[in-house]
């Protein structure tokens, strides 16, 4: 069958009988794939809820004379489906104490602007732990050290996104475990002859410091925590399994 072209030929392409047969429509209705959920991710946009799930933290330092009151809210992203997650959204610090009441103000509004700024937020905490009181830090309970209450408070903030999953100790493993609770053991048990002689002649009990570690222990370096002591020559935490000598 002849067909009359009326238009100029601006290009060509040879066809086959085997394209025809591709290229045929097929009438049965081709299944729909499945709707994808769209999984939010933490920006500027996302607008604040009514209600936001939070906790609080009570902060005692020797450098205030009233304690801190940490308040972190988390909003929670894709609440419902498999995605779901909770994300820091704001922060607030209360206190009777007025004498700081400027920077942590200041404090605060930053911190809540990095929140809601969405992507990784975990590097505050380092920054603030890394804040040094020219004064001088302290112990808080448990004998741990905190150069600053800036410090304690990167610290409060750690401890929050580790609860909410943002933050994963590396775990222990039971071998580590089981070889500090022997070199503890080793230790208390060496210098029990001793301080038995010396708590005897004073009419007084040797007690261990208020880390719960043994009388003596030292600063470690690593966990920053007053659990390190000398044995068999060589500094060992007795918390964190840091040695000196590898």
């Amino acid at each position: 069958m002849a067909i009359k072209i009326d238009k100029k030929i601006t290009g060509y392409n040879v066809v086959k009988p085997e394209d025809k047969v591709a290229a045929t429509p097929v009438t049965a209705a081709a299944p729909k794939e499945p709707r994808q959920a769209e999984v939010i991710q933490m920006h500027e946009s996302v607008e604040r809820p009514e209600t936001l799930v939070g906790s609080t933290f009570k902060v005692k330092s020797p450098l205030f004379e009233h304690a801190l009151y940490v308040t972190i809210n988390d909003i929670v992203l894709n609440q419902g489906t498999p995605h779901e997650l909770r994300r820091p959204f704001e922060i607030f610090i209360n206190s009777k104490n007025m004498d700081h009441f400027q920077w942590i103000v200041a404090l605060t509004r930053i911190l809540s602007a990095v929140f809601r700024k969405g992507g990784d937020v975990t590097f505050i905490v380092e920054e603030l732990k890394a804040v040094f009181d020219p004064r001088g830090g302290y112990f808080k309970s448990g004998g741990i050290y905190m150069p600053s209450i800036v410090a304690e408070i990167g610290a409060v903030i750690e401890q929050h996104m580790k609860n909410i999953g943002l933050i994963h100790d590396p775990e222990m493993d039971a071998a580590t475990r089981q070889l500090i609770a022997d070199k503890r053991a080793a230790y208390e048990q060496a210098g029990a002859k001793k301080n038995t002689d010396v708590a005897a002649a004073a009419g007084a009990k040797s007690e261990s410091n208020d880390s719960g570690f043994p009388p003596g222990a030292t600063l470690c370096v690593k966990c920053n925590t007053q659990a390190l002591v000398l044995m068999d020559g060589c500094q060992t935490c007795l918390n964190c399994g840091y040695s000196k000598c590898g």
